[in-house]
C-alpha cells in the first residue's frame, strides 16, 4: 500500500472507530480486539474496492496522449464512437480528467496526484467535462454544449 493510500486507510479506520464507539462493549471484547475488528473490516473493504477497479496499463502512449480502449462488439462500438466524438470536443485538460476518471477508474485524488493539479481543479474538470459530454450525447440536457 502506497503512503497516501495507507494514510487514507488509517483515516477511514479512525472515522469508523469514532462513529462506532458507542457499540463497544467491554464485556464482549477488549479495546484492542474492537479496534482490530474494525480496522480489518475497513482494510478488506478497501482492498475489494481497489480490486474491482479496472487495471489498464500503460496510462500514456509515447506521445503523452491517453488511449481509449477499443470496444468488444458492434453495438458497443457505435456507443463508444458517439462518446469518443463528444470527449474529443473537450479541451485537453477536461478530456484528460474525464478519461482518467471514467476509463481508467481513478478517483479525483488519484487524478490530482497523477496530473499534479489541485484537487478542486480536477473535480471541476471532471464535472464540467461530463456535463459537456452528456449535453453532446443527449441534446443539451444537463450542461453546456460541448465546444
Amino acid at each position: 500500500m502506497a503512503g497516501a493510500d495507507a494514510e487514507d486507510a488509517v483515516q477511514e479506520i479512525f472515522i469508523e472507530l469514532w462513529s462506532q464507539a458507542a457499540r463497544y462493549d467491554p464485556t464482549r471484547s477488549s479495546e484492542a480486539a474492537f479496534v482490530t475488528m474494525i480496522a480489518r473490516r475497513r482494510l478488506i473493504d478497501r482492498r475489494r474496492r481497489l480490486d474491482r477497479r479496472p487495471s489498464v496499463d500503460p496510462l500514456e502512449t509515447a506521445s503523452g496522449e491517453l488511449e481509449l480502449p477499443a470496444p468488444d462488439d458492434v453495438e458497443a462500438a457505435a456507443e463508444v464512437s458517439l462518446a469518443r466524438r463528444a470527449i474529443d470536443r473537450l479541451d485537453a485538460k477536461e478530456r484528460r480528467a474525464v478519461i482518467l476518471s471514467v476509463v481508467y477508474g481513478m478517483s479525483h485524488g488519484e487524478i490530482a496526484r497523477h496530473t499534479e493539479l489541485p484537487l478542486g481543479t480536477v473535480k471541476t474538470y471532471v464535472r464540467r467535462g461530463l456535463e459537456r459530454v452528456r449535453a453532446a450525447l443527449f441534446g443539451g440536457t444537463g450542461g453546456e454544449e460541448a465546444s
